[in-house]
């Protein structure tokens, strides 16, 4: 079965918080993914599917020609199939079509598997951000990645 993106609705967030709880040791609210996708007029979030099941979401907000990826996260039964890239690509790819040239996040250091993910996709480390993280006071460190025209997806 092939995995099928679309933008995210509110009635995917019950879905997407149960995936956000299992990836982040603090999760953002439903209020908060609520007012993404109602008040964020430079919001843009996707969700993954497998049938009817969402196994994967990702979002950035589109600055200037920047797109800001806020999070990105796969269930974790379904990690290591290539979903995470998957939604990665989609995302730059929409991004690129709204006119943005390139792309940045944060990302915590120890995150080694989210690190190795995004410097495969073409990022590249930029700086820290020290304590960024206010749960573990963890560095976060910043990637960017230039040229997302690179990854268009043709639709």
């Amino acid at each position: 079965m092939a995995i099928v993106y679309s933008p995210m609705t509110v009635e995917d967030i019950d879905a997407v918080l149960y995936i956000e709880r299992l990836s982040f040791t603090t999760p953002w609210s439903r209020n908060a993914f609520l007012q993404e996708l109602t008040a964020n007029s430079l919001a843009m979030y996707f969700v993954g599917r497998l049938g009817d099941i969402i196994v994967c979401y990702g979002g950035c907000w589109l600055i200037h020609d920047e797109a800001h990826i806020t999070n990105v996260a796969v269930d974790p039964q379904f990690r290591g199939k290539g979903y995470g890239a998957g939604i990665c690509r989609w995302l730059m790819s929409e991004a690129s079509l709204r006119g943005m040239t390139r792309a940045t996040l944060e990302v915590r250091v120890s995150n080694v598997a989210a690190r190795e993910l995004y410097r495969k996709m073409g990022f590249l480390p930029a700086g820290v951000r020290p304590n960024y993280y206010t749960d573990t006071k963890e560095d976060a460190l910043i990637m960017w990645k230039e040229g997302l025209d690179t990854l268009a997806i043709k639709k």
